[in-house]
């Protein structure tokens, strides 16, 4: 073998070594502390952001509970996603916001004199109108500061009346009727030579309470009560006095419970809903029944 082939050779090995160190550096796993090393500048927090105080809930607070000091606390929040409705501590955060931040921090200090003032002392005794979960701001709109009306007349949607139909087990589904539900009110009565007349009064309105209980208890399954408050529109109370009235001179009211699914339904009188021309009303004669609409 020539010498010119012999350093031909030679130089072949050495570059097809180099070459193979190269494809293992290239493929081999990251080290722990060098991913870390890549990574941490974009998950550290930015150093010196603004931070405000904010009033959150303190544990999960239903519907209709009343706010002690223990039921809130106030937490850090970053100014810079502060909202125009959270109630703030009044201090303002350490340094001034700017932009949409200084707006936000504007909006929610107007928030605070709505309950006059930044003290919590003064939100204490407010009525929780909307459920809050643990470390959920508290905002005016879930709340209604004590004096401004008690449980009911919280809870009701704008325009809708409370009204109060005795029920029995036989009345009420069994007494599987919850509050939250959804149901429909049946009337049936003697109508003298038409027989037993069934009818709709109201359909799918909210079940506010049953008795004096606003939720069920823990795991309960069943309520048994004498009494079912409704929420019925303004227009359709005088319906329902009116149904309670027949149901006295010898009829009956029913309670039909709607499926879960059904909550979405028109609500208020029967037919074709809250601005139908009347109301269904069910005729039984002679073994058979025929469904014909009456005018409200």
């Amino acid at each position: 073998m020539s010498a010119v082939r012999l350093f031909i050779l030679v130089i072949a090995a050495i570059a097809a070594i180099a070459l193979a160190f190269v494809v293992r550096g290239a493929f081999a796993p990251k080290t722990p502390e060098a991913t870390t090393a890549a990574t941490a500048p974009t998950a550290a927090a930015p150093a010196g952001a603004p931070m405000v105080k904010v009033l959150v809930a303190s544990h999960d607070l239903p519907v209709g509970a009343r706010l002690t000091a223990a039921d809130m606390s106030w937490q850090d929040w970053p100014a810079a996603n502060l909202n125009a409705a959270f109630i703030t501590d009044g201090q303002g955060p350490q340094t001034a916001p700017t932009g949409a931040a200084a707006v936000a921090k504007k909006a929610s200090d107007a928030a605070n004199n709505m309950f006059g003032g930044a003290a919590m002392s003064s939100i204490v005794g407010a009525v929780v109108r909307e459920p809050l979960l643990s470390g959920e701001p508290i905002i005016a709109r879930k709340i209604v500061k004590s004096g401004a009306g008690n449980y009911l007349s919280v809870v009701l949607s704008p325009g809708m009346r409370a009204i109060a139909v005795p029920v029995t087990v036989d009345s009420a589904a069994g007494g599987f009727i919850m509050p939250g539900d959804r149901v429909d009110v049946l009337l049936s009565r003697d109508a003298g030579e038409k027989g037993m007349v069934t009818g709709t009064v109201l359909r799918n309105l909210r079940v506010l309470a049953i008795d004096q209980a606003v939720e069920p208890a823990k795991d309960a399954k069943t309520i048994v009560g004498a009494v079912a408050t409704l929420e019925v529109a303004s227009g359709d109370a005088e319906l329902m006095a009116d149904a309670q009235a027949q149901a006295r001179k010898g009829g009956s009211l029913v309670l039909a419970l709607r499926a879960y699914t059904d909550a979405g339904a028109p609500a208020g009188g029967g037919g074709s809903g809250p601005s139908g021309p009347g109301r269904v009303v069910r005729v039984h004669r002679a073994g058979q029944a025929s469904e014909v609409t009456v005018s409200r």
